[in-house]
């Protein structure tokens, strides 16, 4: 288990612990509360309240002799009248708490269950009644002296003494041993502290795993192992699996990058070396035959002027990828930028025997870079003309929809493979069914997706029904 796991285990934990003995802790004070409640000295009950009206009664009626007459009749309710000097009627012996715990119901006014009553002499008796615990009081009057200061209990009445064992017609008593004892305190706190910690261990677990794999992974990661790990992972939809399956995105992304990467310094090298070899071939064939000095220099130039560009496109294309171009916009009227890239490309295409023409009006502005933007539209329409067949036209549609403007480039030439469709604005991608001897790095549409996104935008690529390419330019114009 690691670290991250222990801490999530001990915090909850300890939150768990905490308010187990809070709640335990207010449990057990409202239980002790109410014990000590239940535990009163002095009988409050209804029958209690009968006695204590009888005995007034009587007390006010007879006196202390008529009263005293009563309580000796009296069996379980026997009323004490203790006087001012603290003496019982029948000299029993009073407890000092169940006297306090009387005189403090008696300052409270509850007259039910404790009275006061004074007789014409001036004498006063308070009367109450002992809980049932308490009834059991010494009598003074008939206590045998045991031991010095010592005194034996009262002998309970007849039909309140417990039978003995062997006696005809009784059962055997219950031990009171035998009865069940209350649960303490202790072990329903030990069995929240019990639960809290399988309750915390289980939690701790369900975090620390999926985090343990992540630390796994970036491990794995760090190591050039950028494989899927938690993309086919069922571990619920919480957080943590949204964060395994970003780390499968970034992974895929990187992967993506790194492959980008080696294509690029492939094609680049492969671009490279064709005009080199053909530059140390013209080089070769001036020195080996100096009457022919004036076409190997003339290829030799030709073969620079490739180089150049193809250096030229390749910088390009990483400064656009790099965002270093992103400089202050201006706003750029489309349809003086339409006409001058179709009136550039018409004269490039005569000279092929192609054509090209515009349909549509797009008389509006829009923010961006004039350069660039015309750069990536003018690299569509002379891929278009490329490809397209002698004598085919190349059509640039332009219209408006609402707050964006589109730019449709249509060919008639061979098309794309449904397939390459998606990939055909990569850096140096090249149909299955380009011809040969068409000039080209395979750069042109890679600059043109970086302008366009650039500047907001998209471009994609579809096949037309009866034949040729369609290349769609979507520019917004706020």
């Amino acid at each position: 288990m690691g670290r991250l796991f222990w801490k999530f285990f001990l915090s909850i934990l300890l939150a768990q612990i905490a308010a187990t003995v809070g709640i335990g802790g207010a449990i057990w004070l409202k239980n002790r509360a109410s014990a000590q409640e239940r535990r009163l000295d002095i009988d409050t009950g209804p029958p209690a309240e009968m006695a204590i009206e009888a005995a007034a009664a009587t007390l006010d009626a007879g006196g202390p002799a008529a009263l005293s007459r009563l309580l000796d009749t009296m069996g379980r309710h026997r009323v004490f009248a203790v006087d001012g000097a603290g003496r019982e009627l029948l000299g029993r012996i009073v407890d000092p708490a169940m006297l306090a715990e009387a005189r403090a119901l008696l300052r409270k006014g509850d007259i039910r269950v404790v009275r006061k009553v004074t007789m014409p002499d001036g004498r006063q008796f308070l009367l109450f009644l002992p809980a049932r615990q308490r009834q059991g009081g010494l009598d003074a009057r008939d206590a045998a002296p045991l031991l010095p200061g010592m005194a034996s209990r009262r002998p309970p009445p007849p039909e309140a003494r417990q039978p003995r064992a062997g006696d005809p017609g009784t059962r055997e008593p219950r031990d009171p041993g035998r009865r069940p004892r209350p649960l303490t305190p202790f072990i329903p706190l030990a069995a929240a502290v019990l639960a809290s910690l399988l309750f915390a261990a289980l939690l701790a677990w369900y975090f620390a795993r999926p985090i343990r794999s992540l630390r796994q992974a970036f491990e794995a990661a760090s190591q050039g192992d950028l494989a899927p790990r938690f993309h086919h992972a069922r571990i619920g939809g919480d957080e943590l699996s949204d964060l395994g399956r970003d780390f499968d995105r970034m992974t895929a992304r990187l992967r993506s990058l790194m492959d980008g990467q080696t294509r690029l310094l492939h094609d680049v090298s492969h671009e490279l070396r064709s005009p080199l070899a053909r530059l140390q071939a013209a080089i070769g064939l001036a020195h080996q035959r100096p009457e022919r000095m004036a076409a190997s220099l003339e290829r030799i130039e030709r073969e620079s002027i490739r180089m150049d560009k193809l250096v030229g496109e390749l910088l390009t294309l990483s400064r656009l990828e790099a965002g270093a171009l992103a400089a202050e916009r201006q706003e750029i009227d489309v349809a003086e930028l339409i006409d001058q890239i179709v009136a550039d490309a018409q004269f490039e295409a005569a000279a092929q025997g192609r054509s090209v023409v515009r349909h549509g009006e797009a008389d509006v502005t829009l923010l961006g870079e004039p350069d660039l933007l015309a750069r990536a539209i003018e690299n569509v329409v002379r891929n278009a003309i490329k490809h397209s067949r002698d004598g085919g036209i190349v059509v640039v549609e332009v219209r408006t929809v609402g707050a964006r403007l589109y730019v449709r480039v249509l060919d008639r030439g061979p098309g794309v493979a449904a397939a390459d469709l998606a990939t055909i604005f990569q850096p140096f991608f090249r149909s299955s069914g380009t011809e040969k001897d068409v000039e080209g790095h395979g750069l042109g549409l890679a600059i043109a997706q970086q302008v366009v996104q650039q500047h907001g935008g998209s471009i994609g690529a579809t096949n037309r029904d009866d034949g040729g390419l369609c290349v769609e330019i979507v520019l917004p114009l706020d």
